[in-house]
């Protein structure tokens, strides 16, 4: 019963701000106010209101929501520790480096035969191509 009044008295009060509007002639927000103005009310003639009080002061929906929560949380920590424990089972193992071993190479070998790229000098920047179409443009 509470709801419903509250529902009625949000309703006058959208349909009195929706008058002022109108009455400072801008019509289309009046309207637009009109509207959301009449819909507690259409919720309460619906009996909507009344199925959502219904629901939240019943303790027994909150109970089935809480198990709802619950089973749900279960499922998702079993599927997590599934998803784990597959993983580590289920990864073949690494391939060695197809490389030259350590072993076969000479005690005396030197620094780049032991299989580690020198690292290749960094080219000059050469921006030169660039440059010439750019002045092509008059940049």
């Amino acid at each position: 019963m509470l709801a419903e009044t509250i529902c009625s008295a949000v309703s006058a009060a959208g349909l009195g701000i929706a008058a002022v509007t109108a009455y400072r002639r801008r019509f289309m927000a009046a309207a637009r106010i009109t509207a959301y103005a009449l819909v507690p009310v259409g919720l309460v003639m619906t009996g909507v209101v009344e199925w959502l009080t219904g629901i939240v002061f019943n303790p027994t929906v909150w109970i089935g929501f809480g198990l709802l929560g619950l089973a749900w949380l279960i499922l998702a920590t079993t599927r997590a520790v599934e998803r784990r424990s597959l993983g580590g089972a289920a990864k073949p193992a690494k391939k060695a480096k197809a490389g030259p071993s350590p072993e076969a190479v000479a005690p005396a070998a030197s620094k780049p035969s032991l299989g580690t790229p020198a690292a290749a000098p960094a080219p000059a920047d050469d921006f030169s191509d660039i440059e010439a179409i750019l002045k092509k443009h008059g940049i």
